[in-house]
């Protein structure tokens, strides 16, 4: 018997703050879960709109699926960060329209 693995997924603390990204890019296992189940795009217009593999866009969701907590907290935590950051308007130039 021959057992094979698709070794796609990889960890690295400089790519992505640590992330579980698709190796050899810069895609977040994360980015393939948005674009799938938030932006509803199936996996070959999410091969297609990041120029990937098939392959790449199922490992990524394989990955998911098996740490789907972990996974979707940081997707919550991040997404709690960026809404703090628009309210205290951090990275704009302009002042608000309306108070």
């Amino acid at each position: 018997m021959v057992i094979e693995s698709i070794n796609l997924i990889g960890i690295d603390p400089h790519i992505r703050g640590g992330r579980p990204h698709l190796l050899g890019t810069t895609l977040t296992v994360a980015d393939i879960v948005i674009a799938k189940i938030f932006h509803q795009r199936d996996a070959d217009g999410i091969a297609e709109d990041f120029e990937i593999s098939l392959s790449q866009v199922y490992a990524a969701l394989s990955y998911y699926y098996d740490h789907k907590i972990s996974i979707d907290t940081s997707i919550e935590e991040r997404r709690q960060l960026a809404e703090t950051m628009k309210e205290k308007r951090v990275g704009s130039r302009h002042k608000p329209l309306f108070r």
